[in-house]
């Protein structure tokens, strides 16, 4: 006696022929404003305020990072100055940035960088190759991401 099936064809499932990138290199922003060690600080608060930023990495004449600048870096400096009577024209960057700085890989997964952001409480990564200074992602960026990202499985990309 032949066993006859109720089930129809299976269909062949269609393989996601595009596949979408979520690397960090492909988010971040390439075009950056850095600041220099021997710059003054009054001069990166002017570039805050004109650009609408809360910091930037500091290089040096390679391109290396040396270190990260933010307002709140800033905002100590005058706070200081004030308490202790001085004046801040010749306070540097290089005397008031960030030199242990955490950095993300390129090549790493936006949304595992998404989940160093929640540990770190850090608003923005620089990038490094070679140990030049390439990029930075921010929360921004990652955000920007997801939103591109919307509706498509997000365990299923690159990592």
């Amino acid at each position: 006696m032949a066993i006859k099936s109720f089930q129809g064809a299976r269909r062949q499932q269609q393989k996601v022929t595009e596949q979408l990138s979520c690397k960090v290199s492909d988010y971040m922003t390439r075009d950056l404003i850095t600041f220099r060690p021997d710059q003054k600080i009054i001069e990166v608060v002017e570039i805050l305020i004109k650009h609408r930023i809360s910091g930037g990495p500091v290089v040096n004449e390679k391109n290396e990072l040396v270190g990260i600048i933010s307002e709140g870096d800033c905002l100590k400096q005058i706070s200081d100055s004030r308490y202790y009577n001085m004046p801040s024209e010749k306070d540097k960057v290089g005397e008031r940035m960030m030199t242990n700085v955490d950095t993300l890989d390129g090549n790493m997964n936006v949304f595992d960088a998404a989940s160093i952001f929640l540990e770190s409480k850090h608003r923005r990564f620089p990038i490094l190759e070679d140990g030049k200074l390439v990029g930075q992602i921010s929360q921004m960026d990652v955000l920007k991401a997801a939103l591109e990202m919307k509706g498509h499985n997000w365990n299923s990309t690159v990592k």
